[in-house]
């Protein structure tokens, strides 16, 4: 038995065992002589969604490439390939994904299943761009779904939080390769509060960080322009400067509040680069960090971010990460958190150093308040109640899981427990 632990160390599990398949008979007879199963990507989940003390898979060696359509407006991809390693294939063959996020190591698993997205107020989540799935099931035979085919498997496994199988190939639309333009600034948050739909509707991407103690953000968008010869890489934050100021931050929180104002007057150049999407999308994360994100209607995302920060400040909690903000589009996905319509993400973090679960506390409560719903991979407090009032299809979502997995062998704890699977949760949930 080893020990597996989520990227920010703050989800630590024991499975009884790790596996790395590499075909497909491999991958079934691995499904077929386990009771339970969950497979992990990058880790880069704050909830203990990949956890379980049965068998821990990872699809990152199975075998597979990308095979495009006739029409070259979809492929169908190796769900265990990491983002940077998909979006390096597909630049090759002169495609691009439709969007992403500013982390690449996740798996497409990963991030479909979970409702990861990037930028863009017409934009929707990775999950979006998902349209066909080859899933293993539990009796270790592989079933592909999409619109016309296992509809009602389709709309559950969008996002499906691992439940339904274990997915092989995702069917996902792709763009012809662009190239993307970055441009970061310092701004002040009131114009940006004041402007908001405005530079919202400007550029293809936009979304601003802000340090609960400072009055300016760091505003970043991309959009999209014609090659620009060699790319050279870049930072929206400075991560050596950075980690100074958590580190100082840690050890003195008095510091925090003028150690963010003194980092923001230093940021105060402009930058711009230009480059292959796939190679602008990501930026640099190794400050190890905890997460919470919420996504709120956009009528009320940049009044709650507010609402936040001024909390913060009355408090005077020592919060050492700024917060993010974006814009992302609706969708009509089961257990999507925009499928209520438009919407605005807002992700609270703290460094991975210093104490965080009490002020998520406070800081969610202000979210919800917000109407807001949480990433499933951030840290959240829902519970099954929660999630059946938050989510009138989570009903069809459990029938659907039932019927294909009665036998519970792709449930965890963590998924017992959220969405009452199982006579035993069920019963304490009562």
């Amino acid at each position: 038995m080893s020990e597996w632990q989520n990227w920010s160390g703050s989800v630590v599990a024991q499975p009884q065992r790790t596996a790395r398949p590499k075909t497909a008979a491999e991958l079934s007879a691995i499904v077929t002589q386990s009771d339970t199963l969950r497979v992990v990507g990058a880790g880069h989940s704050f909830m203990p969604l990949c956890a379980t003390a049965g068998t821990l898979v990872s699809m990152a060696d199975y075998e597979g490439n990308i095979t495009i359509a006739p029409d070259r407006q979809t492929v169908w991809a190796p769900a265990g390939w990491g983002l940077d390693r998909l979006t390096a294939a597909l630049w090759a063959e002169g495609l691009s994904l439709v969007n992403q996020g500013d982390i690449n190591p996740q798996s497409l698993a990963g991030a479909t299943s979970t409702g990861t997205h990037g930028t863009g107020a017409d934009l929707g989540s990775l999950a979006t761009q998902a349209c066909g799935f080859r899933l293993m099931q539990a009796d270790g035979s592989i079933v592909e779904c999409g619109p016309g085919r296992n509809p009602d498997l389709y709309e559950a496994q969008r996002l499906s939080l691992g439940l339904f199988g274990i997915a092989t190939e995702i069917r996902i639309h792709v763009l012809p390769a662009y190239h993307l333009e970055e441009r970061v600034e310092r701004r002040p948050l009131a114009e940006v509060a004041a402007r908001l739909d405005e530079l919202g509707a400007a550029t293809r991407h936009m979304e601003f960080f802000v340090f609960p103690y400072s009055d300016d953000v760091i505003f970043k968008t991309l959009h999209p322009v014609a090659p620009e010869g060699e790319w050279k890489d870049g930072k929206d934050i400075d991560e050596t400067i950075f980690r100074l100021v958590c580190d100082l931050g840690a050890a003195s929180n008095m510091m925090i509040p003028t150690l963010q104002r003194l980092m923001m007057r230093a940021s105060a150049r402009p930058s711009r680069r230009t480059g292959p999407a796939y190679k602008i999308f990501p930026s640099e994360r190794s400050i190890r960090f905890e997460e919470m994100e919420y996504e709120l209607p956009r009528a009320n995302g940049m009044a709650t971010l507010l609402e936040a920060i001024a909390h913060i400040r009355r408090k005077k909690l020592p919060i050492a990460f700024p917060f993010e903000f974006r814009l992302t589009a609706g969708d009509d996905i089961w257990m999507s958190p925009f499928n209520r319509g438009p919407g605005a993400s807002i992700s609270f973090h703290q460094y991975a150093r210093m104490p965080w679960r009490g002020h998520f506390a406070e800081i969610e409560a202000i979210l919800q308040a917000g109407g807001g719903r949480p990433h499933w991979a951030k840290r959240h407090s829902l519970t099954a109640a929660d999630v059946h009032r938050m989510y009138p299809r989570a009903a069809d979502f459990l029938r659907v899981r039932e019927t294909v997995d009665p036998g519970q062998k792709f449930v965890n704890d963590h998924m017992a427990e959220l969405f009452a699977i199982g006579a035993a949760t069920r019963a304490k949930a009562a």
